[in-house]
């Protein structure tokens, strides 16, 4: 099928010459010799039995943990303002709109700048659009969120979720060690964090405090 097109091609290349270029003799054998040129190039080096491959676009993946939802409703965004929201921007995540959900948050809380559920929510969403990577966006969001609330403790189970992904296990401990001394025994969350925690330590156990060394004299 190639061919037949290739030759159909050039046969109408030559008319089109001939009929409306008006060419000379001299001419048109100079471009009927470019055309068997091509012709020859395309023998030597193409292969028009081969059948054609569509490419599709390379997908992102989708990165959206449905954990962070059951996580997130645990610790306290369930109702008022951000639900709406949050909903919304978990649909566009699971569709793999990373960037479209982070966007959606961000006229959140232009629209709504004191709603620590909300700025929690565009901290993840900002993670979850950096694959995971905590990034000076998403440590401002969580920081805006704690400093809304400093109860709420989202912004420090997110935050120290986030530093955890991105490999940096020593802040994550740290922020949640101090969580969980300030969580009562009965808190929603407190099983799930003491669970981390101790996954976290079987994965990469804590370094031993340094003796105290004795003072000089």
């Amino acid at each position: 099928m190639g061919w037949i097109i290739l030759f159909l091609l050039v046969l109408i290349c030559a008319g089109a010459l001939i009929i409306l270029g008006k060419l000379s003799r001299t001419t048109f054998e100079i471009t009927a010799a470019a055309l068997l040129l091509g012709v020859a190039g395309y023998a030597w080096q193409g292969n028009p039995g081969m059948a054609g491959v569509s490419v599709e676009p390379a997908e992102k993946p989708n990165s959206f943990d449905e954990d962070s939802i059951d996580a997130r409703n645990e610790l306290g965004e369930r109702f008022g303002t951000a639900r709406e929201w949050l909903v919304f921007s978990d649909s566009l995540n699971r569709a793999g709109k990373h960037g479209a959900a982070a966007n959606y948050l961000r006229n959140g809380v232009k629209e709504h700048p004191e709603d620590p559920d909300l700025w929690v929510g565009l901290g993840n969403a900002l993670v979850v659009h950096a694959d995971g990577v905590i990034t000076p966006a998403a440590q401002f969001a969580f920081q805006k969120a704690a400093d809304l609330s400093p109860e709420h403790p989202g912004p420090p189970f997110f935050l120290g979720l986030a530093y955890a992904q991105s490999g940096k296990i020593d802040q994550a401990r740290a922020i949640w060690t101090e969580l969980l001394e300030r969580s009562s025994e009965d808190a929603p969350w407190r099983a799930d964090l003491e669970s981390r925690l101790a996954a976290m330590e079987r994965a990469q156990p804590s370094l031993p405090m340094p003796p105290n060394l004795p003072a000089s004299d």
